[in-house]
């Protein structure tokens, strides 16, 4: 069954059965394994899921294709392998479908214009997967695992796993296919780890104040929220340069930075 995309949706459909299998092999061995497939769409990414003996969780937004899905796999559906609910990914809250944190593994095509608040809401859960594969912007992959500068976004990722930038997919891989080429980006070892001497809240506070504005120092920045005298003080231990600016701080080093500030 097939059926035309919606715009609306930001839907581009898998076209072959080789981005499939890409993503699948991103997330290792997947027996036995329960994915949480965001937006499954027309199934081609479900497909091979199934095949690979995953116990596949969908959620999809569109009712047209989780018609097309129950037509497709009315066997892996009966034996409950695959699992639909009809659910706006703008609302997901991984533990209303039975999930555990660590026990899953998300693998999805998402509409871009959902990839920033999908990183928050899976990587900030109470209820975390212990993988993460996104079929993604390729520019957007760069700028969290390529990039040699730092930004907001790719220290949101960092904060909790490692991302590994694996390969480009061409936009002829899609129908329709997008203005832009995509990419496959893994995120890995999963954890709320950094977080056990000060708040996600007042990490991400600090990270937003130090890029608060971009062509200001960090020091500036920061002493618009902090005291000056402790900031100069910690950045002469850290041997940071009083001039340094946000964008070129390790996680390791605001992890430690804020460690000093907020703790």
């Amino acid at each position: 069954m097939t059926f035309a995309h919606k715009k609306s949706l930001g839907q581009h459909f898998l076209n072959s059965d080789y981005i499939p299998k890409k993503l699948c092999d991103a997330a290792g061995a997947l027996a036995g394994k329960t994915v949480l497939e965001i937006g499954p769409g027309t199934g081609a990414l479900t497909s091979e899921l199934l095949l690979r003996g995953a116990k596949v969780i969908a959620i999809e937004a569109d009712q047209r294709a989780i018609a097309a899905l129950e037509e497709a796999f009315p066997a892996a559906i009966a034996r409950q392998q695959l699992i639909i609910h009809h659910h706006d990914a703008r609302t997901l809250n991984p533990a209303q479908f039975g999930l555990v944190k660590h026990s899953y593994i998300v693998i999805s095509n998402i509409p871009y214009y959902l990839t920033g608040q999908l990183l928050r809401t899976l990587l900030e859960s109470p209820c975390q997967p212990s993988t993460i594969v996104f079929l993604i912007q390729k520019e957007v992959a760069e700028r969290i695992a390529r990039d040699k500068k730092e930004s907001l976004l790719s220290l949101s990722v960092k904060a909790f796993g490692t991302p590994s930038y694996i390969c480009t997919v061409k936009r002829g891989h899609f129908t329709p296919p997008p203005n832009v080429d995509s990419a496959i980006l893994a995120i890995t070892n999963i954890s709320d780890g950094n977080f056990t001497l000060f708040s996600q809240a007042d990490f991400f506070t600090l990270l937003h104040k130090g890029f608060g504005q971009k062509r200001k120092q960090l020091l500036g920045n920061l002493a618009e929220t902090y005291d000056r005298s402790l900031l100069e003080m910690i950045f002469t231990t850290l041997d940071l340069p009083l001039t340094v600016r946000a964008e070129d701080l390790s996680l390791t080093t605001w992890l430690t930075l804020a460690k000093r500030l907020l703790s």
